[in-house]
């Protein structure tokens, strides 16, 4: 696992997904962030989530490496190193209160083991992963699949607007949104994170 400092989060960056849940589509790129303690890697083990606080939802995304100070210019090519499929694992029953709230989505996105990521492999550039979709399957069945032509923001905007907003350096990631059919995670379910026909990841959830 590559060295990780801040993970930034986008939310609403596909239009079917923002819909699917009755949200206002973005009109400008809409981020969150999760602390470091959220992070694991799915490398075939089981993972321990919460059971009392009600629904787990999957994300599955894109997620982008860091590999060097953001300047002003750079390109997505020149400062992102390599790139994963990770899950966004959100308690939409807490999501939903605070929503109601007006509260910050934190309680909802940043329990432990909420970002599961695959392997890092090279960023072969943004071409080529228009080219491919990233995916989903639960116990062996895909629930959900989606490319990045598809988002509303592209890579390029999502790159300058954290790097103006927040700053952007050296082991920083980026999820870059979720497509549609989010769903539910139930005790045992066996997750495979896919990248084309290529297996990254896996992971098996234990709630209990």
């Amino acid at each position: 696992m590559e060295m990780i400092k801040n993970i930034f989060c986008v939310g609403r960056n596909f239009k079917a997904h923002a819909k699917e849940l009755n949200n206002p589509v973005p009109t400008s790129p809409f981020l969150f962030s999760k602390p470091t303690h959220a992070i694991v890697e799915a490398s075939g083990q089981v993972v321990n989530l919460p059971s009392d606080q009600g629904t787990i939802h999957y994300e599955t995304e894109l997620v982008l490496y860091i590999g060097k100070t953001y300047e002003k210019g750079m390109t997505v090519d020149e400062i992102v190193d390599c790139m994963a499929i990770g899950l966004d694992l959100t308690l939409r029953d807490v999501q939903n209160t605070l929503k109601e709230k007006r509260y910050p989505w934190l309680l909802a996105k940043g329990f432990p083991n909420s970002a599961i990521l695959s392997k890092f492999i090279d960023f072969p550039g943004e071409k080529v992963c228009k080219e491919t979709n990233f995916s989903l399957l639960k116990n062996e069945e895909k629930v959900q699949e989606g490319n990045i032509r598809n988002l509303i923001f592209d890579l390029q905007t999502l790159i300058d607007f954290c790097g103006n907003h927040f700053g952007l350096g050296k082991g920083d990631i980026i999820f870059t949104g979720t497509p549609e059919n989010v769903g539910p995670l139930v005790n045992g379910d066996h997750l495979t994170l896919l990248w084309g026909d290529n297996v990254l990841g896996e992971v098996k959830v234990k709630i209990e």
